[in-house]
């Protein structure tokens, strides 16, 4: 048996970093000054702790561009410079195309069934980027309370829901220690709001 050999990130990899730099250099995580981009990384960074490969991370840096930062011509931009694997997991992680976006719920519940279906790739990246999302709203409600919800389009009760449904759908379909990381961090969550109820 062969000795494992660690593929290092390519000058792929580099541009996609400086593709997501510049579509979101001018967004900021919800009511903070933390810059969009620390999430990109993050949900990247996840990905590659998790096994993904580099393709999938440079899903994880790019995966809300169509979302936030131009629709269709961005996901066909995408699919020119980073190829059509690339384009195809951004497309399955993405909730909606157009501004303004579909009404929330109606958004969510077809995203989670779409997830139960997705591929791998989709899978892990939704699964890094929820993870991070579930970790910094878990931050920021142990600082502000349930002031945390009013940032929410589904108020507390609607991202409550959205992140149990994201887990148990993984849970359920792809169980393995990404997916049983976000279950934790979300039961963390539940446990603190049925604290302050």
């Amino acid at each position: 048996m062969g000795q494992f050999v660690p593929n290092p990130l390519s000058s792929r990899f580099d541009q996609a970093l400086i593709v997501a730099a510049e579509l979101h250099r001018h967004q900021f995580r919800k009511s903070s000054q933390t810059p969009y981009l620390a999430h990109l990384l993050a949900v990247s960074s996840l990905v590659l702790e998790y096994g993904g490969n580099e393709t999938e991370a440079i899903a994880g840096l790019l995966h809300d561009a169509v979302e936030d930062q131009g629709g269709l011509p961005t996901l066909e931009k995408i699919r020119a410079e980073f190829g059509e694997e690339v384009a195809n997991i951004v497309e399955g992680c993405t909730d909606a195309y157009t501004i303004p976006k579909p009404p929330w719920k109606e958004r969510k519940l077809a995203y989670i069934v779409h997830l139960a279906n997705a591929s791998a790739s989709v899978k892990l990246v939704s699964c890094a980027d929820k993870l991070h999302n579930a970790r910094s709203i878990l931050m920021d409600y142990r600082q502000l309370g349930d002031e945390l919800w009013s940032r929410f389009a589904g108020g507390k009760d609607g991202t409550l829901w959205y992140y149990r449904a994201i887990a148990d759908t993984l849970q359920a379909v792809n169980p393995n220690p990404i997916v049983a990381e976000l279950d934790r961090v979300v039961t963390e969550i539940e446990h603190l709001a049925n604290l302050s109820a």
